[in-house]
């Protein structure tokens, strides 16, 4: 028993399980539980999750602020479309290359934070994110222009052909991996240098901590799960159109991390269902309501913000809480009924 408590609170077992909860939803849709595009509405929700988390590293643990995620995420998405469809190379071939090539730029994104920060990070790496997308628009041999580039779903090591419920699962095991990934990083070496840099420089440089080194090792984080985002993402939704790129799609993660919670792994994950899944998976299947449903999710997002200012995931918290203090209350009440009133007269 005791061995299967410890195991329970293992957080590396707890994010096996969470990913085996989310391998059942396509059993569900075979079993009519669900709907089948509701499978696909959580599965790109999952793969924006993992650009999120990348995000919630860089600005919640370095301060460092990027609004170009959405922009490496398209990069890598039409990177992995064009080796796999044009040049007929393996997925993991594409793989590597749409991860290599924007995590350079990233890193070149990372050198620019040297010399400024703050807001003007933040303007710097959007016109980096708008240059991509600019580029998506105009150059057609490799995107295709508006008319939207194409791909496939992965085949991996050359004959494992995956359809859109397998390539789901693999989808659920990247992500479990990266929450791995980040769990162990933020709580080792990285993270307690990022954390000393994001609290102050100059204290942190007084301690060893290279400036240099981990602010180009956060971008490359970020950069990195933005692009393992966009290759699931194209060959999932097996589409990728310059308009998906934009702006909003940056804003809407940097609202996923703050809803869900900064620092959080399971709020980024949480704030991405809020986003993302809510108004396409609730708030569109109430009659009058799905031509607001956005509107509605902008509503729920200021009520997270002002009564869980340090994200949603404080819900969890407030209810494990909760039913602790009623499982409390209760054995109090069993052990005063066992408990024989003359018992505590004197005589």
């Amino acid at each position: 028993m005791k061995i299967k408590k410890s195991m329970l609170k293992n957080p590396h077992f707890q994010f096996i399980l969470f990913g085996v909860l989310l391998a059942i939803i396509p059993s569900l849709a075979e079993l009519g539980l669900i709907k089948t595009s509701h499978v696909t509405i959580i599965g790109g929700t999952l793969i924006y999750a993992i650009a999120a988390l990348g995000l919630n590293v860089l600005l919640g643990y370095s301060g460092l602020i990027t609004l170009g995620t959405a922009g490496f995420m398209g990069l890598s998405a039409y990177i992995s479309a064009y080796v796999t469809i044009n040049m007929k190379l393996p997925f993991e071939v594409a793989l590597i290359l749409a991860i290599a090539i924007p995590a350079l730029l990233g890193l070149l994104v990372g050198l620019v934070s040297l010399k400024i920060e703050g807001i003007y990070l933040a303007i710097a790496t959007l016109c980096v994110s708008e240059i991509l997308r600019k580029t998506f628009e105009e150059f057609d041999v490799f995107t295709n222009g508006f008319s939207g580039k194409q791909a496939g779903f992965p085949v991996l090591l050359g004959f494992l052909k995956l359809n859109r419920t397998t390539t789901y699962y693999l989808i659920v095991f990247v992500l479990i991996i990266i929450m791995l990934l980040t769990y162990n990083l933020i709580n080792g070496q990285l993270g307690r240098a990022l954390n000393a840099m994001r609290g102050s420089e100059a204290a942190s440089q007084a301690m060893g901590v290279n400036l240099l080194k981990y602010r180009l090792v956060a971008f490359a984080i970020a950069t990195i799960y933005a692009s393992v985002a966009g290759v699931l993402y194209v060959h999932f939704i097996r589409y990728a159109y310059p308009a998906t790129w934009s702006l909003k799609l940056s804003l809407d993660f940097l609202a996923m991390i703050v809803i869900g919670g900064l620092r959080s792994i399971y709020g980024t994950v949480f704030g991405a269902f809020i986003v993302f899944a809510v108004p396409d998976l609730f708030l569109k299947q109430i009659p009058y309501v799905s031509q607001m449903s956005y509107v509605l999710n902008g509503v729920l997002i200021i009520v997270v913000i002002l009564f869980y200012p340090n994200g949603a995931v404080g819900i969890g918290y407030d209810i494990k809480a909760w039913v602790e203090k009623f499982i409390k209350r209760g054995h109090r009440n069993e052990s005063g009924k066992n408990v024989d009133p003359g018992s505590s007269i004197e005589g």
